[in-house]
Parts: structure tokens; C-alpha cells; sequence
């Protein structure tokens, strides 16, 4: 039983689908061109005001990497491939 569970572990470590890669890395890419954020206002049920905001900066973006060179190597190391395609020519990108 414990064999099952080291199998199951080490399967989860193991390279993930070309398809899988590319969704993952490419949220990746878009925090590299720039910090991601957002602010919540709000009003409880009681009548109290809540507020909250939140910031994503990555250190890719930090150290001016281009996100189409972060997207790659991002797919290679999760996948074992290359992306189908550059990062730049996907319709999706917005950069």
C-alpha cells in the first residue's frame, strides 16, 4: 500500500501534458509583463464595511524578463517540449 502511494506522489512530479504546460505558463508570461492586482469593496450583512486589495509581482518581472522567453522555458521544464507555438503568435496574448 505504501508502494501506491510513492507511485502515486512521484506520477504527480512527472512531466504534464503539452496542453497542460501551455495554460500553466501562461499566466506565468502575463505576470512577467506586469504585475497583476485587485481591490475588493464590500458590504457585510451586518452593515460593516470590508475592503481588501491584493498584488501579484513576480521576480521574472522584477529582472525584466521577456515573457515570451519565461513561457518557454516554462512549457520545455513542465512538458519536455517546446510550446506549439511562440508565445507572441498565440490570439490569446495580449502584450
Amino acid at each position: 500500500m505504501k508502494r501506491l502511494g510513492i507511485l502515486l506522489f512521484l506520477a504527480a512530479c512527472g512531466p504534464v501534458t503539452l496542453q497542460q504546460a501551455e495554460r500553466q505558463c501562461f499566466e506565468r508570461a502575463r505576470l512577467a509583463q506586469q504585475p497583476r492586482g485587485e481591490v475588493a469593496i464590500g458590504v457585510g450583512s451586518g452593515g460593516r464595511a470590508a475592503a481588501g486589495a491584493e498584488l501579484t509581482v513576480t521576480s521574472d518581472y522584477l529582472m525584466g524578463r521577456d515573457p515570451a522567453a519565461v513561457y518557454e522555458a516554462c512549457v520545455v521544464a513542465k512538458s519536455g517540449e517546446l510550446p506549439s507555438r511562440p508565445l507572441y503568435q498565440r490570439p490569446d496574448w495580449r502584450g
